[in-house]
């Protein structure tokens, strides 16, 4: 419960700084970040209606699509997050603090970057193609900041075209790029590590560990020492999946012995269809 707590709290902090990188860098120069948060900032400034109402109303569908596809507690920190970052957009004044429009872009981009990643490292995302990057990242081994990178590209390259100004475009494009590897730094969920554990209480894990998307590995194995049988469960994840991993072993068998070795390079399947 405080863990839920803690993440919870975290996910706020990440709207939040997020919201500002929005309000005191992008929004004064408009200039765009992007995926449903770009296509907000366009209909924002060219229409009556408020960022923070798009952001929320366009986010809604691909909240209701990941919802079946990324597993509860991942949609409901995401929700949590976009619901924060509405009320941080409206509660946070739009406001002139550097007047070089890329330098903005820059800590604009940063300040995007570090909320995004604060709220995947806890579980969840700051919805848009957050969501849909870690879609993709379920099926094909990509960073995900890379992907959000190409998808929000594209948004770029539309607002460019149709507001004629590709000063404003590129330097959006470049607080894009920033974000996503910010997001990546933070983030690190296509570095893999494998996990070796040592346990007496096999199916206890087994029926944790089954219900997580990897594959497990049991290996019979004797100690030197004690000449006792033991099972070793063998399996890779990802640094960012580590944290829930270790969570389930300290709850099932807090006396297992435990492995973890970063992983160089896999072949074959990774994912458990």
């Amino acid at each position: 419960m405080l863990k839920d707590v803690w993440n919870a709290l975290a996910v706020i902090l990440g709207a939040a700084i997020i919201a500002c990188g929005f309000n005191l860098f992008l929004i004064p120069h408009q200039l765009l970040s992007g995926g449903v948060s770009g296509v907000s900032l366009l209909i924002s400034y060219f229409s009556d209606f408020s960022l923070s109402a798009m952001y929320f109303i366009i986010n809604i569908p691909i909240l209701l699509a990941g919802w079946f596809k990324l597993g509860k507690r991942f949609i409901s920190l995401s929700i949590l997050s976009v619901v924060a970052t509405t009320w941080f957009l409206t509660l946070i004044p739009v406001k002139l603090i550097i007047t070089d429009f890329l330098l903005a872009s820059v800590f604009g981009g940063v300040l995007v970057g570090i909320g995004s990643g604060i709220s995947f490292r806890v579980g969840g995302s700051s919805g848009g193609f957050d969501i849909i990057g870690s879609l993709i990242t379920r099926y094909r081994d990509f960073p995900v900041g890379n992907i959000i990178v190409v998808m929000n590209g594209l948004v770029i390259l539309a607002a460019g075209y149709l507001n004629n100004n590709w000063n404003i475009a590129l330097a959006s494009m470049a607080s894009i790029y920033i974000t996503g590897r910010v997001l990546d730094l933070i983030h690190i969920s296509h570095i893999k590590v494998t996990v070796y554990i040592v346990t007496n209480k096999t199916d206890d894990l087994l029926a944790e560990l089954l219900q997580i998307p990897r594959g497990v590995t049991k290996i019979k194995t004797e100690g030197a020492y004690s000449h006792e049988p033991r099972d070793m469960l063998m399996t890779v994840t990802t640094q960012y999946e580590l944290a829930e991993l270790k969570r389930i072993i300290k709850k099932t068998d807090p006396h297992a012995f435990v492995n973890i070795v970063e992983t160089v390079g896999i072949m074959g399947s990774f994912r458990r269809r």
